[in-house]
């Protein structure tokens, strides 16, 4: 979920200064599951550095204080799950939404102590079904086996580490259609562009019901949307120039986030090899689906995704057919097209000087006309203002 934010935001910034935390490693719940993870696919590896695939997956447990916003109980399932993509040139990367709807037939997975989880056969299930039965260990084997694509890294953040990173930034702005009035689980909008945070803010990323058609997949472009806003206000915010920000941010994400990464020291290398990676080379994608009687409710992905799972393999960047529906970290809540600008310096403020990381024969550059991302009527479609 909001993790994947954290890492596009260390990406912009150059988030290395967080070494000198050492505390927050103490706040890490930090769990391996490479036993539990078994027949994983080959990746391939190529040039100085490698790519890095790392699986982010929101818990909707209301367990914890903070964490019941809505008036429902229970959870465990997950319900948010993005596919982060950081290129081995580390100059471009992407993140792959996987709605939890999505009909799949979950492959068999493995306690802690080695004991079977037994898949569901030739019968479809929804995709989130897998964390409740297996945590994210059983997530990622389910992920690796029907994707082909391996995880390198995983992490899980719970609502309360979400509403608090929000808030540790003093809000974040969206852009809100029309008015948000669902009855049943209390949950209240008004329309307009403006900074939400807290409750609020939680609630926007987490609606389906009275926005839209209530589906999953809206709700999915509505998060992305909100990530990509979430990065450009802690870029203008001036997370570096601001230690008291950075140090309410970091203290969130490290106290809500269960993950394999060994330290908080590990995260940060990793951002500092990719700081020169730009918002506007930061891109949101969803799964190619249609609808299915499968499962009740669901979606289920369509052949092409396989060509989406190609391009995270050969770390090659997004081409023209998933550009043309995908969001930018650099565009405005309200669906309007800021500049193109460049990588960030190694201060980590973005260039003057347009940027694409593509070459023609990778694909199509992410500022050019086949990828403008979202159309006024796909905005429209997924709830987002136009």
């Amino acid at each position: 979920m909001i993790t994947s934010t954290l890492l596009a935001l260390a990406l912009a910034t150059g988030v290395g200064v967080v070494l000198v935390y050492n505390n927050w490693n103490g706040n890490l719940d930090q769990v391996g599951i490479a036993g539990q993870v078994k027949n994983r696919p080959e990746k391939v590896v190529e040039g100085p550095q490698e790519p890095m695939n790392i699986l982010v997956m929101g818990s909707d447990s209301r367990a914890g204080k903070g964490n019941g916003i809505d008036g429902e109980t229970g959870g465990g399932l997950s319900d948010t799950t993005i596919l982060f993509h950081l290129s081995a040139n580390r100059e471009f990367a992407y993140g792959i939404s996987i709605p939890r709807d999505t009909a799949v037939q979950r492959p068999t997975c493995y306690h802690k102590d080695g004991s079977e989880i037994a898949g569901s056969g030739e019968t479809y299930v929804k995709w989130n079904v897998a964390f409740a039965v297996g945590g994210p260990a059983c997530t990622v084997q389910q992920f690796e086996q029907i994707s082909g694509v391996r995880v390198d890294k995983y992490v899980v953040v719970d609502f309360n580490g979400f509403k608090d990173m929000v808030n540790a930034l003093d809000g974040v702005e969206v852009c809100i259609p029309e008015d948000i009035n669902d009855e049943v689980r209390k949950i209240y909008l008004k329309a307009g562009t403006r900074e939400v945070k807290g409750d609020e803010a939680l609630t926007y990323f987490r609606v389906r019901y009275r926005v839209g058609d209530g589906t999953d997949t809206q709700r999915t472009r509505r998060q992305q949307a909100f990530i990509g806003s979430m990065i450009n206000k802690a870029l203008t915010a001036g997370m570096l120039a601001r230690p008291d920000r950075l140090v309410s941010f970091m203290n969130a994400f490290s106290s809500s986030l269960k993950t394999d990464f060994k330290n908080i020291a590990e995260m940060a290398d990793l951002a500092v090899t990719a700081r020169g990676v730009g918002a506007e080379n930061i891109r949101f994608v969803t799964t190619p689906w249609g609808g299915t009687t499968k499962v009740s409710g669901g979606v289920e992905w369509t052949p092409d995704v396989e060509k989406l799972w190609s391009l995270v393999v050969e770390d090659k960047p997004l081409t023209s057919e998933f550009l043309k529906d995908a969001l930018s970290a650099a565009d405005k809540p309200d669906g309007s097209k800021p500049p193109a600008t460049g990588p960030a310096d190694p201060s980590g403020s973005p260039t003057d000087t347009p940027s694409s990381p593509v070459s023609p024969s990778d694909g199509a550059s992410p500022t050019d006309e086949s990828g403008q991302g979202l159309s006024v009527d796909g905005r429209a479609a997924a709830g987002l203002c136009t």
